[in-house]
């Protein structure tokens, strides 16, 4: 049997299991989708969404992309969070980084993988917005893991910057951007205290979560 014939087969066992346990499952699922939360995370496989956050589909509405990256020119994750805030009107915005990220790892050391160094680049500028801080840190680990930090701080900025999330403020709708970041080590999330309702909050909430990093 072939990899992929394996997956088909899996699917179907998953499938049956789900209606063995509830009938309406998928019947209820195809109605509607109505998620109080945006993910933005990683590609890395090890970090799945929903069952980071044990919600079912349907709860968490998902962007991933190599280092959790929100880029002012990418109309992809663009897109995803205007729909997610103007048609879905999600409440929370979570950008979710991941210590040991090979992305992050790659721009503070350096690494030529090939095209994807044009992407990683965008972490390579948190390196260098940080640097002093980052110098400051002797152990390799622990310096990779502040730069997960900071990449997750500096582009949940990024999202509230967005004229989206200006303009969704702007007419008074409710939806708040979080930074937290996942350990691969102890499944556990650590809230970085970012977490911003309104514009004029964005920076003074970004400075103090800054911070307090390392504390």
């Amino acid at each position: 049997m072939s990899s992929l014939e394996n997956l088909l087969d899996r699917n179907r066992k998953w499938a049956n299991d789900m209606l063995a346990g509830d009938g309406d499952y998928f019947a209820r699922l195809a109605s509607q989708q109505t998620p109080e939360y945006l993910w933005i995370g990683c590609s890395d496989s090890r970090v799945p969404a929903n069952q980071i956050v044990d919600l079912a589909p349907g709860e968490v509405f998902v962007h991933r992309n190599v280092a959790n990256l929100v880029v002012h020119t990418d109309l992809n994750c663009l897109s995803v969070v205007q729909y997610a805030v103007d048609v879905l009107r999600v409440k929370h915005i979570l950008v979710v980084g991941h210590y040991g990220c090979g992305g992050v790892r790659a721009a503070l050391g350096g690494l030529r993988l090939g095209m994807v160094d044009n992407w990683i680049r965008h972490v390579q500028d948190v390196k260098d917005r940080h640097r002093e801080r980052l110098l400051a840190i002797d152990d390799d680990d622990i310096r990779a893991d502040r730069l997960c930090e900071l990449n997750v701080l500096e582009q949940a900025v990024n999202v509230s910057q967005t004229t989206i999330l200006r303009d969704a403020w702007a007419r008074g709708q409710q939806v708040s951007v979080h930074g937290w970041c996942y350990s691969l080590q102890n499944g556990l999330v650590t809230d970085l205290g970012m977490s911003v309702s309104r514009e004029r909050d964005t920076e003074p909430v970004y400075i103090e979560a800054i911070d307090k990093l390392g504390r």
